[in-house]
């Protein structure tokens, strides 16, 4: 059975980089019929915060993601702490006294001399006086993983056969020196023991694979089975990196101004593949869509207007029935059919829908500043019963009486009985409001 997770730092708000990489985990785990779990990778105690983690919860419930478990690193210290020893006994994990200065000096040497800036394992020749010394000094050592030389391999689901060299690569910090495991270390530990199937993450992570596998193998003595997957980053309309941390607008802020989830959902599910961005109104045909072989390398760009015109197709594909419920419990009472198939096409959130019924059935008014083609209007407004040839009868006879036609026609009309400039079909729109109340909104507007 597959297993896969989804493994952010609540650091931070979800931005659409961080969605889409849970959302094609969990379209992998689902249409594999497999286990798909949320682990909060929150050991940076300085950054990580409660409030974050539990938006991170409150998103993936909002887009639809289910989990079926939820695990955080923090409660799983003793488990890294274990794996700590376990690799310092094998001669894999071993203390570091360098200070950040240092280090940092280390680095600019390497680069000015054209050395690649490894570190030095320095650390490996210590004696015992020279770590005394230190540790008389106060300092508190960071253990590295000691990287083995040789290939490092892989065949990535997106990038296909990906090699590194062993001995090309830094010596990672797996303790910090304050005691707490680094992402590396708890990311290993966890996705061995948790018996993870899949990995499905940004491109970023590629080097950190390579050095995860080698832990990983370290830890379990056997070769890696894992399957690893590197999805290119999103970038924004101009090329930019979307990020939680440089303000990019978050799945929060989405949530907030009104876009629907499966907008979403069904952009990010097909963004990067060659498959047309389709809208969908429910997740079970977007898993059935799903195809992690029809992602490729290329950077996809995602403009933020993209999801609004998504939007607005996922509003027009709402039935009457799937719209009703939500209709009632912003207290709005007595929709018909009739006003959603009117308004459906005209709004861009949901929410408009309560400016659209109470300019139908509600009691706003508007004024017009044309207030004699509005007395002609009122005048000529024909008795009911009324149907579909009844708004074009009646402006006939308004043009034919003061010779105003077009756009300086329609226009004044539409502003007293609705407000607006836009929205749905004039002829339509008095059906539904009816002779009396479109009557009311000529007389106030005009008042």
């Amino acid at each position: 059975m597959t297993k896969l997770r989804f493994a952010p730092s609540p650091t931070g708000y979800l931005h659409l980089g961080n969605v889409r990489t849970a959302l094609i985990n969990w379209l992998y785990a689902r249409s594999t019929r497999g286990t798909f779990i949320l682990r909060l990778d929150d050991t940076d105690f300085e950054r990580s915060e409660e409030r974050f983690a539990k938006q991170i919860q409150a998103d993936l419930a909002w887009l639809g993601l289910t989990y079926d478990e939820l695990i955080k690193q923090s409660d799983r210290l003793s488990i890294y702490s274990n794996t700590a020893e376990f690799l310092k006994a094998k001669g894999r994990l071993y203390p570091c006294y360098e200070t950040p200065e240092e280090l940092d000096l280390q680095r600019k040497l390497q680069l000015s001399s054209g050395k690649a800036p490894l570190y030095n394992r320095a650390a490996l020749t210590l004696s015992p006086s020279q770590i005394a010394d230190y540790e008389s000094q106060g300092r508190k050592p960071h253990w590295r993983f000691k990287v083995e030389g040789g290939d490092i391999r892989w065949k990535d689901m997106i990038r296909g056969e990906v090699v590194f060299r062993g001995e090309l690569l830094n010596d990672p910090v797996l303790i910090r020196e304050n005691g707490s495991p680094v992402y590396t270390l708890a990311t290993s530990a966890d996705d061995l023991e948790m018996g993870i199937t899949h990995i499905l993450r940004g491109e970023d992570h590629v080097t950190n694979t390579a050095l995860q596998i080698q832990i990983m193998e370290a830890l379990s003595e056997k070769p890696n089975g894992i399957s690893f997957g590197h999805l290119p980053l999103i970038s924004g309309r101009k090329g930019e990196a979307l990020s939680k941390r440089e303000g990019s607008q978050s799945v929060f802020d989405f949530h907030k101004e009104g876009l629907e989830p499966m907008a979403i959902v069904s952009l990010l599910a097909k963004l990067g593949t060659s498959d047309p961005i389709t809208p969908h109104i429910a997740l079970e045909g977007v898993i059935e869509e799903f195809d992690i072989k029809k992602f490729g390398r290329a950077t996809p760009k995602l403009n933020p207007e993209d999801l609004w015109q998504m939007n607005v197709k996922i509003l027009q594909m709402l039935s009457f029935d799937q719209a009703l419920q939500r209709i009632e419990s912003m207290g709005l009472k007595g929709t018909t059919p009739e006003f959603w198939a009117l308004i459906q096409k005209n709004i861009i959130k949901f929410q408009e829908v309560k400016e659209w019924w109470t300019i139908c059935y509600g009691h706003k008014t508007f004024t017009e500043e044309n207030k004699a083609l509005l007395e002609t209007a009122e005048h000529f407004l024909p008795p009911e019963p009324w149907d579909e040839t009844t708004f074009k009868a009646w402006m006939d006879q308004v043009k034919e009486e003061t010779g105003v036609k077009g756009k300086d026609l329609f226009m004044p009309i539409r502003r007293a009985l609705t407000g607006q400039e836009h929205g749905p079909e004039l002829k339509e729109l008095i059906l539904l409001m009816g002779r009396p109340k479109t009557l009311h909104q000529l007389q106030t507007a005009r008042a």
